[in-house]
Formats: C-alpha cells, sequence, structure tokens
C-alpha cells in the first residue's frame, strides 16, 4: 500500500497503488489525509475523513453522506446550470455577447492570460455556488485546460471543496453556423454533423465518435456532453433536423445507444464509470422533431409541437429503447433535456398546454414514473426567464407559463420534477422557489425535494471521477485533443457519411487535374440564430487552393471540361415581424418563390398561426438561377452539384439541369473532393426522404416518418429513406432493414 505525488505546476496528483489517481491544487488550500497507505482529499477541511472523501466507499454511501452536509443554498447552487461561457479573444458576436470582465477590465482592455476566470465566474462560484458550467468558444485546448485547473482549484477551495461539472454543445461539426459555433477555435478532431454520422448508418462508427470525443472533451475539462440530440426528425422543415439522426426510428434508437455507450463507458471500470466517462444529456424528452410547420422553439412563434397524425409515443422509442437502455455498464444516459416546446393536447392528465420543462404530465408522470427514470432532467436554456418578441432568439422561452413570474416557473419546474435550470446563474429565484414550497407543503417536504434533486446531480459529478482528481495536465491535453489518429478517424467518417444523389453516364469519378469552374455563391440578405441581419453577399464557395489539389479551376466555364457547382439547402424563416398579417410565413424547401397553396387555412395550436396563401422565397436562391444560366449557355457541359443540405431539400428546380449531385452533412471541402476524384467510394445512405414538392411537404403529418411522396430523378430513382449510389449502382446492403 502507498502512494506517490508528483507536482504539475500548483497542483499535486497523489497516484494509489491500486490504481486510483487522486488531484488536489496547492492554490485551493485542500490538504491530504493519509490514511492506511491511502492518501484522501480534505475537502471541508475538518481534518477528518468524510464517507464523501473517501473513494474507497460505494457511490451511494459517499453522496448521501455529502448530501446531508449540504445546505438549501448548496443544493440550490448545484441546481443552477451557468449560461455560456468563452475562454477566447476571437473577435466575433458570440464572443462580444458572451465575455466576462477581469479585475473590472472587459476584455477588449485585459492583457493577461485568457485562462484565468472572470469576475462573473468567481461570483457565481462563491456566491451563487454554481458546479456546473457550460463552456463554448476556446483558444486552444492548453488554455482550455488551464482555465478548467483554474475552475476546479477555486471551486475546491469553497464550501464543501465539489468540484465543477463543465459541459458542452457538441464541437465536432466542420461548419463554423452550427448551435452557438461551440467548435470554434481549438484543433479538434473534425467530424460530419449529427445528420452525416446518420448517414453512415452505422453504430460502431458512431460509438467510435463518442470514444474519440469522450477524450478530446476530458481533455479539455469537459465532464457532459449536452447531447446526443435524439429528437425523431418527421418535420423536414425543422431548423435543428441536421442535429438530429434523421426520420427512421429504428436508425435514431440504434444510434442513440451507440453515441451514448461511447461517451459514457470507461472501459476498464465494471460499471463503465470512470476517469474517462462524459456524462450524456439527451434531448429533447419528449421529442422536438413535430414543431408545427417547422418552426422552432427557440423562438416564440415556434411555441408548438403538434401530432396530427396521433404519433406522439413513436417520438419516446429512441429515448427508450435506445438511451435509457445501453448495452455497456452505464446502463442509460445519464442526463435529459426536455425541449421548449409546448407537446400540444398531449397531457392527458393535466390537460397543461405548457412548456415540456413545466409538465408535470410530461416528466413526473412518464419520464419519472411510467418510465423509471431517475437521473438528471436540465432544462433547456431559459425557460425561466420573461419572454421577449416572437422572432428574437435572446431572451426567455417561458412557453405556456407567461403570466407566471421567475420564481413560479422555478418551482412549477421543480414541481414537474425537474432538477436543473439551463442559463441561469442566479440563486435568487431557485431559493424563492423553495419558499413557495413550504408555503404550499412544508419545509420538511421541500428540504427532501431538494435533496432528491441534489443526490442525482451529485452522481453525475462523483461517477466521472471529479471528485478524486479533476485537473488537467495542459501539456497532455494539447497532445489529446485533435491528434493525427482522431483527426484520421474523423476524416474517414467524413468521406464515409457522403451521399452520392446521380451520377448520369457514369461522369464521376472526375479523373484527377480535370478542369473545373466553380462559381461564386450568391446570397441575399438574411438572418443567423441570434436574429443578426447578414447582408447580401457574393463568395467563393470553397478554397481554391484545396480544390487545386485535385483538379485545375478555371476562372470561366468556356475553359471548363465540368462545372462544380457547391449549393446549400434553402435558406428561408418562418416568420418576420413585418410581414403582412400575423407575421407567419412558409417555410420553404425549395429556391424558388413558393407561396402555399396546400398549406392548413388553420393553424393547429394556439392562435391564429396560419400562413396559407402567402409567399417566401430562399435567401440564396441566385444559386438555382446560376445553374439554370450555365446550362442554357453551355448545354453540353456537365454540371456537378455538391449539395450541403440542413434540411431535406427539393432538387426538383435543378435536377435534370445536372449531371451529378453528391449531398454531404457539414464535411470539410477535402473529404468531398476525394470522393469526387475516386480516392474514396461513396457509401452514404440518406437518413430520411427528400420530397417531391412541397406540396406533400405542406400535406404531411409533423409527427409521422415517412409520410411523403419522395423525389424520383430523370434516371428513375426515387430519393427515399436509405438511398445512395456508389459510383456504378444504387447501393443495396443490409443497412437497409432499417427502412422496415
Amino acid at each position: 500500500m502507498g502512494y506517490k505525488k508528483t507536482s504539475q505546476g500548483n497542483w499535486i496528483l497523489v497516484e494509489n497503488e491500486n490504481g486510483a489517481t487522486l488531484g488536489y491544487s496547492t492554490a485551493s488550500g485542500v490538504t491530504l489525509i493519509e490514511e492506511d497507505g491511502f492518501a484522501f482529499k480534505d475537502l471541508n477541511k475538518n481534518g477528518l475523513l468524510d464517507p464523501y472523501e473517501d473513494w474507497r466507499l460505494p457511490l451511494e454511501e459517499r453522496i448521501e453522506d455529502l448530501t446531508a452536509k449540504l445546505t438549501i443554498d448548496q443544493i440550490a447552487g448545484l441546481m443552477l446550470y451557468s449560461r455560456h461561457q468563452t475562454v477566447s479573444k476571437s473577435q466575433n458576436h458570440f464572443v462580444e455577447m458572451f465575455s466576462g470582465t477581469y479585475d473590472g477590465k472587459s476584455l477588449d482592455h485585459y492583457s493577461g492570460s485568457i485562462a484565468n476566470l472572470t469576475d462573473q465566474q468567481k461570483e457565481f462560484l462563491e456566491k451563487d455556488h454554481i458546479r456546473h458550467v457550460l463552456l463554448t468558444l476556446v483558444d486552444a485546448p492548453q488554455i482550455a485546460a488551464e482555465w478548467s485547473n483554474n475552475l476546479q482549484a477555486m471551486a475546491e477551495s469553497l464550501d464543501l471543496g465539489i468540484p465543477v461539472n463543465v459541459s458542452s454543445d457538441p464541437r465536432h461539426s466542420t461548419s463554423a453556423d452550427t448551435e452557438f459555433n461551440a467548435g470554434a477555435g481549438g484543433d479538434i478532431s473534425k467530424w460530419p454533423e449529427q445528420l452525416g454520422l446518420a448517414a453512415t448508418f452505422d453504430p460502431g462508427l458512431v460509438k467510435q465518435f463518442g470514444e474519440v470525443a469522450s477524450q478530446e472533451y476530458r481533455a479539455l475539462g469537459i465532464t457532459t456532453a449536452l447531447s446526443p440530440q435524439i429528437d425523431l426528425a418527421t418535420e423536414p422543415r425543422w431548423m435543428r433536423f441536421s442535429g438530429t439522426f434523421g426520420e427512421g426510428v429504428k436508425l435514431v434508437t440504434d444510434l442513440a445507444k451507440a453515441y451514448c455507450d461511447g461517451f459514457q463507458t470507461t472501459e476498464y471500470e465494471t460499471d463503465g464509470w470512470g476517469s474517462e466517462s462524459v456524462n450524456a444529456m439527451v434531448k429533447h424528452w419528449p421529442g422536438g422533431g413535430s414543431g408545427e410547420a417547422g418552426r422552432d422553439g427557440h423562438y416564440g412563434y415556434g411555441k408548438y409541437a403538434v401530432y396530427p397524425g396521433n404519433n406522439f409515443s413513436e417520438h419516446l422509442k429512441p429515448f427508450l429503447h435506445g438511451a435509457f437502455d445501453l448495452e455497456a455498464g452505464t446502463k442509460k444516459a445519464s442526463a435529459v433535456m426536455p425541449y421548449y416546446t409546448i407537446s400540444y393536447d398531449q397531457d392527458q392528465k393535466n390537460h397543461e398546454d405548457v412548456g415540456n420543462g413545466f409538465s408535470e404530465y410530461i416528466i413526473n408522470d412518464l419520464l419519472r414514473k411510467k418510465y423509471a427514470y431517475d437521473e438528471v432532467v436540465c432544462t433547456d436554456w431559459s425557460i425561466t426567464a420573461d419572454a421577449v418578441k416572437l422572432d428574437q432568439f435572446i431572451g426567455g422561452k417561458s412557453w405556456g407559463v407567461e403570466s407566471l413570474t421567475v420564481e413560479e416557473r422555478h418551482y412549477k419546474a421543480l414541481a414537474a420534477g425537474v432538477d436543473q435550470f439551463g442559463g441561469n446563474n442566479e440563486i435568487a429565484p431557485v431559493l424563492a422557489a423553495y419558499e413557495l414550497g413550504i408555503a404550499e407543503h412544508s419545509e420538511q417536504v421541500m428540504k427532501e425535494r431538494f435533496r432528491i434533486s441534489a443526490r442525482r446531480i451529485l452522481k453525475n459529478i462523483f461517477q466521472t471521477g471529479l471528485f478524486e482528481n479533476p485537473y488537467l495536465i495542459p501539456k497532455r491535453s494539447e497532445e489529446i485533443v485533435g491528434n493525427p489518429e482522431f483527426m484520421e478517424r474523423g476524416y474517414k467518417a467524413q468521406q464515409k457519411s457522403l451521399v452520392l444523389l446521380k451520377n448520369k453516364h457514369h461522369l464521376l469519378p472526375l479523373k484527377k487535374q480535370t478542369k473545373v469552374y466553380i462559381p461564386k455563391q450568391k446570397i441575399g440578405e438574411s438572418s443567423d440564430w441570434f436574429g443578426n441581419v447578414q447582408p447580401a453577399c457574393e463568395k467563393e464557395p470553397v478554397n481554391p487552393a484545396i480544390v487545386e489539389k485535385y483538379f485545375q479551376v478555371v476562372e470561366s466555364p468556356d475553359r471548363a471540361d465540368v462545372v462544380l457547382v457547391f449549393l446549400d439547402s434553402p435558406k428561408t424563416v418562418g416568420y418576420a415581424s413585418d410581414a403582412e398579417g400575423n407575421g407567419y410565413l412558409p417555410i420553404s424547401l425549395q429556391y424558388l418563390p413558393y407561396t402555399a397553396k396546400y398549406a392548413r387555412k388553420e393553424s393547429l395550436a394556439g392562435e391564429d398561426r396560419s400562413y396559407f396563401d402567402k409567399s417566401n422565397i430562399a435567401a440564396n436562391n441566385q444559386d438555382i438561377e446560376t445553374i439554370m444560366t450555365i446550362r442554357k449557355d453551355f448545354p453540353d457541359l456537365p454540371i456537378v452539384v455538391s449539395l450541403m443540405m440542413k434540411n431535406p431539400t427539393i432538387v426538383k428546380e435543378f435536377e435534370q439541369l445536372v449531371d451529378g449531385i453528391i449531398a454531404d452533412f457539414g464535411v470539410q471541402t477535402q473529404a468531398i473532393l476525394s470522393v469526387l476524384s475516386g480516392e474514396a467510394t461513396p457509401s452514404g445512405l440518406l437518413p430520411f426522404q427528400m420530397p417531391k414538392n412541397m406540396e406533400t411537404v405542406e400535406q404531411q403529418q409533423e409527427d409521422v416518418p415517412f409520410d411523403m411522396i419522395c423525389y424520383k430523378d430523370e434516371l428513375g430513382h426515387v430519393y427515399d429513406f436509405g438511398y445512395g449510389m456508389d459510383f456504378e449502382h444504387q447501393i443495396k446492403d443490409k443497412r437497409l432493414n432499417y427502412r422496415n
């Protein structure tokens, strides 16, 4: 028996003979207690070895001991999940929105290390007892590790020494405009969007992604993934479609299981949990993929999920048979996030139409009682704050409970079975909710209610080994994050995610050094996630220097052997405050002007939300005109379209004008070129249906999969779920069993 100490800057690793590794910061003031040749951290500084400090004891005993020691204020702090935190000096609007101050100095006037804690972070750790922090932008892995160490050292010095559970939205995307741009900065491995992972139809690959991503997360100090998004994507117009595994329930269920197993499992631990584990917070219960007419719950105009096909139960299957029924030792995803939306007319008990995070029926009666889920439930961000304009992203999303006070909303969510409040840095409303509960019940009832949540929350901190060692070796983090092996795996996954839709006359693959002309993209004025106006622009869709590694880039079509058009799926928004009438507009999956002749004349939920007979046009409609012009002026010149799809796309407007179509779901340009040039053979399959036209989109039911008429191209191929080609033929293999 025994242990050894290894200094790493201002903190110390303590390695025990039985394999346990402890860490403590000399800056935190924590000392070690030695017993029977072992070392333990004296986190509460009482000179005694308390059960929660003893890593030899069963998890349940440690949790119970610590829970009994917590004050109501400390439990309330555990219930908070911070707003977005940046560790970056990048010059972009995201950093501007979420960066803090350093000793009173703004980021623009601060010259110290970005790895230091902001004034706001110090305050919410000490004053509000926050121990759950959402990390977004980071400048580099080493900086992230240093910041994480500083965060953990301060937390270890406070109260009972409870470490911080740092979380992240998905950050392995190659795209710069995914949700919150979480992956920008830091050289992390690059993988396709989640929809691209689905296009591989390969649970083994998805599990491998989870295993790689979890190692990189842990090297950045991250112990909870706010993913996967396992909503059944039955509504093709939904703006979060690209973050899902598609619309096939069997496929989504298997990939949800693989993703969670990959993230949560530490291989050498008998129960799967350990120092290599990352908690998976699956989202969004009970499924957010059926927003009325494709509108999204981040905005007031998208607050309702509807079920015209009476198919609510199918949306639960990826949770019940996937994320809650894992194959590895961790058994089930350790946390779940309800979506913003009101699951309209689904409450069979109280008949309330309120956001899922406030619904006693959705959380307590279904998730907790009927399906016996006793892990953490964390709200989506900002559901307790006051709502703002219908089309404003930044602000509260208290759908269905707008008339309640902020404190009453917290209490209602707690009563519904929620444990944590996403995006809330302030302890006051949680304590006020506690007092409301005392007034309705008793102090004893509310104290036990808080302790129930505390046990669930602490479990996720304990089981990832943070109480033993929350500290990182920054140099080691730099070696792990984005290492060549992980980069190669991600790149191969990108190649496997590509779907070849059309290859007329076997044009593809193109020979190396083929002369290609790449027209510029023309994008009209549009808005980003946050409502910021993006002015109209004309831009190069890809870096010509990358293309030159495969083909000769020429400056005009008359000098080209092939035209290579890079096209994004149509970009439209379903509401505009200055639009005629009620402001609602059709979300279109076609490029050219669309008038909603087949839309419902009356909306299904809430007040008048119909957009019948209204028109909209995609911001990137001019790219279709570019294809039309080239075909007219050069009738014999082959055209290949590289289509980046965030949503199922109506290709009817250009398919017969082009000779080849390859679809991707967020990959690097090089991956596309490697397939177009024959370095790799396309093997991806569509994880959704491609609609024939907008009529079938309007007539499909938001909650039902596989209910559209699919597009049939000039070669007779039907772009249905599971369709894809290699260079010669339509792919037919065992993966197509997911369709049945």
